[in-house]
């Protein structure tokens, strides 16, 4: 186990790109500590946001509830339960007391509080957190939030002063309340691309095509979506990569090929495109720009069909992919430009798909259903080959994709009987449902 000094506050350690990771015989051991999943949780408590008048209650209430939500949900921060809270709250930093938040139960290392102002065009938020073991009297976070009286505009708000808190608790990475995740959902009759907040909210839909779309992948700057589709044109119907724009609210043109086209993913700076195609035959990979012109082969595998690229976000040069080249879908790594193609070896037979990589470019999640199992989801550390798998025997689970904060992982599960969208921890702690409407499937969680 990776031994930490007492002198250095741990909180400061959370997430996984402070830590290199080390191994021990124990593979929950090193999994843990390599995700910052391992470490002590500084205590938070979130004191309710005073309303300065009666018709700010609602968003008052909204905004604490959300920021809670938040906090509970990144995994390293230990929320001080609201049933232990004294009588007299603070709502601006001239009330604070310290001591009163320090001693049993409480035990807190941090408080936020603040209050909420509204009118007919604006509501305002003033929010703080502060330390309150530390003899200063500068707050650690404080904002103040001001636009549109909405319960859309109050969550984002609520989501900003979340991610704040948690940047400045580990090391200035952020949190992921601001993030959305893209999904597929059929509950309109077709299979559509839809986005929601991380949390579920605000679940919506991006397209009409009325036709069949599948594994949506946002953009590095989240402006565009990349999926495939199998809408028509010029009469014929065939797999090609779509492209959403967020910037125009549509979808805009993506050079269209023969054959079918699939699986896209976005190289780390956003300018190139990797999908499968079989524009030239067997199915193999393609790199083009990001308007999908000027394709360039990449494989060229005769025995089997190559899909599924995942571009590491770090070593720019590593591509994942699976391929049934060697008789059934198997994990495959190779560099950018197509060459030096290896298989990943893994200690059991058995089908791999759906390849995703953490934010630190060191873990590799993928669905795997091996002989005596169902399709489980497993994280391999590439470096040392260690192995861990994080869901088992809960209906099938597949399409795992990581959060930008490389705690979280995003999945599609049958554990409730019919195809849902779930987080967890990753590693496989903490699973939470977020849709339960029709059939979705696909997620792709946001970089920011």
């Amino acid at each position: 186990m990776l031994q930490i000094s007492r002198t250095v506050p741990v909180f400061f350690l959370c997430l996984l790109y402070l830590l290199p990771l080390s191994f021990t015989a124990r593979a929950q051991d090193w999994f843990r500590t390599g995700t910052g999943l391992g470490v002590d949780k500084p205590r938070i408590a979130v004191a309710d946001f005073a309303p300065r008048a009666d018709n700010a209650k609602p968003h008052a209430a909204l905004f604490t509830q959300t920021v809670r939500d938040d906090l509970s949900f990144s995994g390293v921060i230990e929320l001080v339960s609201p049933s232990f809270y004294p009588a007299q709250v603070p709502s601006a930093p001239q009330e604070l007391q310290k001591l009163t938040w320090t001693d049993p139960p409480l035990n807190s290392n941090f408080v936020a509080f603040g209050n909420l102002t509204e009118s007919p065009t604006e509501v305002a938020i003033p929010a703080w957190m502060y330390d309150v073991r530390s003899p200063s009297n500068e707050p650690v976070v404080g904002k103040i939030y001001r636009g549109a009286p909405t319960d859309a505009q109050v969550r984002k708000f609520a989501h900003q002063f979340a991610d704040e808190i948690i940047s400045k608790l580990s090391g200035g990475f952020p949190g992921v309340g601001s993030t959305q995740i893209a999904f597929i959902s059929s509950r309109t009759g077709t299979k559509e691309l839809w986005v929601m907040d991380y949390d579920g909210a605000n679940q919506h839909p991006l397209t009409s095509l009325r036709s069949i779309s599948l594994t949506p992948r946002w953009s590095p700057d989240a402006s565009r979506i990349a999926f495939t589709c199998f809408a028509p044109a010029n009469s014929v119907v065939s797999g090609q990569i779509c492209m959403y724009s967020f910037d125009s609210g549509k979808v805009v043109s993506f050079a269209r090929y023969r054959g079918t086209n699939s699986s896209p993913t976005w190289s780390p700076d956003g300018m190139q495109v990797m999908f499968s195609s079989s524009m030239q035959g067997n199915p193999s990979l393609y790199l083009s720009d990001a308007s999908g012109n000027r394709p360039k082969r990449l494989t060229f595998s005769n025995s089997g069909a190559d899909t599924s690229p995942a571009w590491n976000p770090k070593s720019v040069q590593t591509v994942a992919f699976v391929s049934d080249r060697g008789g059934v879908p198997q994990l495959y790594m190779m560099n950018a430009d197509g060459t030096n193609t290896q298989k990943i070896d893994l200690p059991d037979m058995g089908y791999v798909i759906d390849p995703a990589w953490s934010p630190n470019g060191q873990l590799l999640a993928f669905s795997w259903r091996r002989p005596s199992g169902n399709y489980d989801i497993y994280v391999l550390d590439i470096g040392s080959r260690h192995i861990l798998e994080i869901t088992r025997d809960a209906g099938r689970n597949e399409r795992p994709s990581w959060a930008p904060d490389g705690r979280h992982i995003v999945f599609e599960s049958t554990r409730t009987g019919t195809r849902q969208i779930w987080t967890m921890l990753a590693d496989g702690s903490q699973p939470h449902q977020l849709t339960t409407q029709g059939h979705n499937e696909s997620p792709n969680w946001s970089a920011k």
